[in-house]
């Protein structure tokens, strides 16, 4: 129950010279207010100490102020430990987290890896637990958010779905990114050159090798040899390995990831290939894998928190407007010239 003297919504509205209901719609967080206006009334709030109340609010806007932060396809059940070492889902954490956060509303983190996992993740937001869903999801035979379509609950999906979906998603232009790397090898002179590339059951890797193969072949190669990497460190020197064992004398290597990229360094080293006078090596993602390594990496930027930050925007547009149509947005890749290449 409010104390006596507790400052109230015709105190704000007073201070900042608006209609109780201009305030009620800043703090409902409604999008159809002036951004003047509501930073004058988010400055009335903090004068006045006006706090909200929340049980109330959730009563007229029936939402809960949560939204559940998916990760489909990232280790298993009983270790997710991915995210705490792939630098990839701690920038996505931050993206979203950073865009959510100065708005009230809060992120609750969810691994489905198992069809009980995935009958969870659909029960919560199915019982209105949270007001949306935030996917990432890894691979293509994934049937997560084929569901979350089906339970009608607002979703956004981090990377373009494997197959049509009416879901909103964000991504960057892989092909473009890669084309890019192709572009840089054969401007420094490179000839021999070669690829590893990711899991070829994600998209994303698969869109990333097929730029390439496409660029290099603008540039008259008509083959490039490849090999599959899992995205980690070890399967970078693994790759890095093979792709040796059948061209020793590769001058220019494009690696799709920069943790992979790491590891094949390593494996160059050992094998007594200087970087980049012997061998020129590019990654992809501008990672703190990229900054670690030496050389410092040259990479494309996958700009991946402004990436999860959108997606926190779209899946706020969805909630306040049921029904509204999927979306997608494209980000653009950039090249990051650093030692390596």
């Amino acid at each position: 129950m409010k104390q006596a003297g507790s400052p109230t919504l015709e105190d704000v509205a007073r201070v900042a010279g608006v209609s109780r209901a201009t305030v009620s719609r800043v703090i409902n967080g409604i999008r159809n207010v002036d951004p003047a206006i509501q930073a004058t009334v988010r400055q009335a709030i903090a004068t006045t100490g006006y706090v909200p109340n929340r049980a109330a609010r959730s009563l007229v806007t029936r939402r809960t102020d949560t939204v559940a932060l998916v990760l489909s396809g990232v280790g298993d059940d009983s270790s997710p430990s991915p995210i705490l070492t792939d630098p990839f889902f701690g920038r996505v954490v931050s993206g979203i987290v950073s865009f959510l956060r100065p708005r009230g509303i809060h992120p609750v983190l969810m691994f489905a890896e198992t069809a009980d996992s995935q009958a969870q993740v659909l029960s919560y937001l199915r019982q209105g637990d949270a007001d949306g869903a935030l996917l990432v999801s890894t691979h293509s035979a994934d049937p997560l958010p084929a569901q979350l379509v089906e339970t009608g609950v607002p979703t956004v999906l981090f990377a373009r779905p494997a197959r049509p979906l009416p879901i909103s998603y964000v991504d960057v232009d892989h092909r473009a990114g890669a084309a890019l790397a192709a572009d840089r090898l054969v401007a420094l002179g490179r000839r021999r050159i070669a690829t590893v590339c990711g899991p070829l059951d994600v998209p994303a890797a698969r869109a990333r090798l097929a730029g390439f193969q496409d660029a290099m072949a603008r540039h008259g190669h008509a083959f490039v040899p490849y090999a599959e990497g899992g995205f980690t460190y070890d399967s970078g020197e693994q790759a890095m390995e093979r792709l040796l064992a059948v061209q020793p004398d590769l001058d220019g290597v494009f690696v799709a990831n920069d943790l992979m990229a790491q590891g094949a360094l390593h494996t160059l080293r050992h094998h007594d290939r200087r970087v980049p006078d012997d061998v020129a090596v590019i990654g992809f993602d501008d990672s703190s894998a990229a900054t670690a390594c030496r050389p410092l990496l040259t990479t494309i930027r996958h700009p991946v928190e402004d990436m999860a930050a959108e997606m926190g925007r779209l899946l706020l547009e969805h909630i306040e407007e049921p029904g509204r149509a999927a979306t997608s947005v494209i980000f653009e890749p950039a090249l990051i010239l650093r030692a390596s290449a």
